[in-house]
């Protein structure tokens, strides 16, 4: 699949569902899809049924680069959530997810996970919407959130593989709810290095 401004193809997960939209792309996420290893191994779940969200995933260009997205989840259980996923293979990756919380709130929170996943709550986002970014600087990345006036540091970190074997694109899930349909738009891709990965810019 091609989407637009995307310089790459992009490639469903088994059995997902993505739709082209004029404005960008949909997916749909099942009930009880996620992508989370506890870090606890308390859960009683196995680790494979813990890596079952839909993706939709391609290789950037080499170098640095910024992905972006306008997230539009319909939030209705506790984790749904519209996701920008950085994927090594399925023992590093990393996401950066506009979510419901526990406490009902929309949330963006990120994800990073070598082996075992860790979980670290962003802020509260108090609207419909969240302009999501990842960005490539040499082997580091970093995640960013768009705050209507500039872009806000959410956290920066590395994957094994982060600058030569990285894929790149979007996630859907609902591990605890009947799935969650999520809009991603407003979609831009850049080949530029951020010069201040705290600032965004």
């Amino acid at each position: 699949m091609r989407v637009a401004p995307l310089p790459f193809d992009l490639y469903a997960s088994e059995e997902s569902a993505w739709t082209l939209i004029p404005s960008g792309v949909e997916g749909i996420a099942p009930a009880g899809t996620d992508l989370f290893v506890d870090p606890s191994g308390l859960t009683g779940v196995a680790a494979e049924t813990m890596l079952n969200a839909h993706t939709l995933l391609g290789t950037p260009p080499e170098g640095d680069f910024t992905f972006s997205a306008r997230v539009t989840p319909d939030h209705r259980a506790t984790f749904d959530a519209g996701v920008l996923l950085a994927w090594v293979d399925d023992t590093n990756w990393a996401k950066l997810c506009f979510e419901r919380s526990p406490a009902e709130t929309a949330m963006v929170v990120s994800v990073v996970t070598k082996g075992v996943s860790d979980d670290a709550n962003g802020f509260v986002v108090n609207a419909p919407a969240a302009r999501l970014r990842i960005a490539r600087v040499g082997n580091v990345l970093a995640f960013h959130a768009h705050d209507g006036e500039a872009w806000s540091f959410v956290r920066a970190f590395t994957l094994p593989g982060a600058a030569d074997a990285l894929t790149i694109g979007f996630e859907v899930q609902s591990p605890t709810g009947d799935g969650c349909r999520v809009v991603f738009d407003d979609i831009a891709f850049g080949r530029r290095t951020v010069g201040d990965l705290r600032s965004g810019d």
